[in-house]
């Protein structure tokens, strides 16, 4: 092999890895795009800003939650039901268009980095009350700032009234506030212990329990305004709800400020030395392996302390990364990845397909499943409905939680139904040159080569090891 075509088989395998992990998958085309610049073409997503077409015109959460406190008020179960019904209809509607924009972007990287921290800071539709606004949140809370400071990403997040909604912190109470006095109205700790533990320092970050306690006593009063309130929907500082007095959180006193002492605990957390590291380690475990190299988590670390929390120079470090390019495939993608990189391969769309069955709705307590649009109906019978993770830590990361052997089972069926619904008049062979480029194995180029039909050749390329990893 001449040097130059040895560059060119480096160029082009960092390339698929550039598609596959730091992407959401190759579209025909994408790897041959990426080959002359794999770097260069990911930074540049990075500059890429706005709302996907697919998400424009959706609506805002103070609409969503206008309408979900109506529905709730409604005590007619008649007039009840078209409402709760509108709102599943509403949350099918926009996992429909979420996931779409998904397939199509030309900003793979930045679209992953927005499902990450939508994940991180993870609001779901097991709470019926946000149902309906969880995806216009992540629109609103977490699109604008994936590449900003996280300190105005937390603060984002905190105030936005689907997650106050969804941890409980519209109704907290200081104890010794006129609130609690006269209605015998209580704190409650949900939204200050899952900043601590998920979103900013982590679980082993150094906090106890009366700092978990402090931090809920600051955050009293950030509420969101209800239907007696003007603007219904939106966040609103109820002082009567808010504890008087001065607080300590991690050794640090806050002098009574009202709605300032949440300002000021929220840019202190961001600038933590326990966040920079427990977010270096996310971001390391997400792009490049379950266990991930110390000297690259703590690269990121390093990153985030020196750029004040500027997580668009954080990814640029982890793009400089040796680790995250190493040729091992050594994350095994969730059905939410598994789908949309394969739609991406199929030329962008799953149009007319029968991708999967879901439910028809999840009822009050779950997830609304059922939809025309077989994405969506993939993502409910694949076990990863969006926003639908079953507690506040959001979906694992990690092999295990996604290969076990009933989910290798239903991915393989699922293969399968793909393969018989689109097979006619696809070639496989090409397909995996598109979508995986080096990256596909002898074994598997041979078997999707002799398979005895397109589709069970599709079905193969799909449940091979280098399609379900990247």
């Amino acid at each position: 092999m001449t040097l130059q075509a040895a560059t060119l088989q480096a160029a082009t395998l960092q390339a698929a890895i550039a598609t596959n992990r730091f992407g959401l998958g190759a579209r025909p085309g994408d790897i041959t795009a990426a080959q002359s610049d794999p770097r260069g073409w990911l930074e540049a997503q990075l500059a890429q800003t706005g709302t996907p077409p697919e998400l424009r015109g959706l609506d805002s959460s103070a609409t969503r939650l206008d309408a979900t406190y109506a529905a709730r008020k409604e005590k007619d179960e008649e007039a009840r039901k078209p409402l709760r019904d509108a709102l599943r209809e509403a949350y099918r509607d926009d996992a429909a268009r979420r996931t779409r924009a998904a397939i199509a972007t030309d900003a793979p990287l930045r679209e992953r980095l927005v499902h990450f921290w939508s994940n991180h800071f993870t609001v779901s539709v097991s709470r019926p009350i946000v149902a309906a606004a969880v995806v216009p949140y992540e629109t609103e809370a977490i699109r604008p700032h994936v590449t900003g400071r996280f300190a105005d990403l937390l603060l984002a997040v905190t105030r936005h009234p689907v997650m106050l909604n969804y941890l409980d912190n519209a109704v907290s109470a200081g104890p010794d506030s006129p609130a609690a006095i006269r209605r015998q109205r209580g704190l409650n700790e949900n939204l200050g212990r899952e900043l601590l533990e998920l979103h900013t320092l982590g679980v082993d970050g150094g906090y106890s329990q009366t700092d978990v306690r402090e931090l809920a006593r600051i955050l009293t009063g950030w509420s969101v305004a209800a239907e007696r309130d003007r603007d219904t929907g939106t966040f609103l500082f109820r002082a009567n709800l808010h504890e008087p007095g001065d607080k300590v959180l991690l050794g640090q006193r806050y002098g009574e400020d009202g709605i300032g002492e949440g300002l000021l605990a929220l840019q202190r957390l961001a600038r933590h030395p326990a966040t920079a590291r427990h977010i270096a380690t996310k971001l390391a475990r997400h792009f490049i392996a379950d266990a991930p190299p110390p000297a690259a988590v703590a690269a990121l670390e390093k990153s985030y302390r020196d750029s004040d929390g500027d997580l668009g120079e954080v990814t640029r470090t982890l793009l400089r990364l040796d680790a995250a390019w190493a040729p091992e495939q050594r994350k095994v993608k969730t059905p939410t990845e598994l789908v949309i990189s394969t739609a991406r391969a199929l030329h962008g769309t799953v149009h007319g397909s029968e991708m999967g069955h879901g439910s028809e709705t999840g009822g009050d307590g779950g997830p609304p499943t059922g939809h025309a649009d077989p994405t969506v109906r993939s993502l409910a019978l694949l076990g990863q409905m969006p926003f639908a993770a079953p507690s506040p830590a959001g979906w694992p990361d990690q092999a295990a939680d996604w290969a076990g052997p009933e989910a290798v089972v239903q991915r393989v069926d699922w293969a399968l139904t793909v393969g018989e619904k689109l097979g006619d008049g696809i070639d496989p062979r090409q397909i995996a040159e598109q979508a995986l480029g080096p990256l596909a194995s002898d074994a598997t180029r041979q078997a999707v080569s002799r398979a005895p039909s397109a589709a069970d050749g599709l079905a193969l390329l799909i449940s091979a090891p280098e399609f379900q990893r990247r």
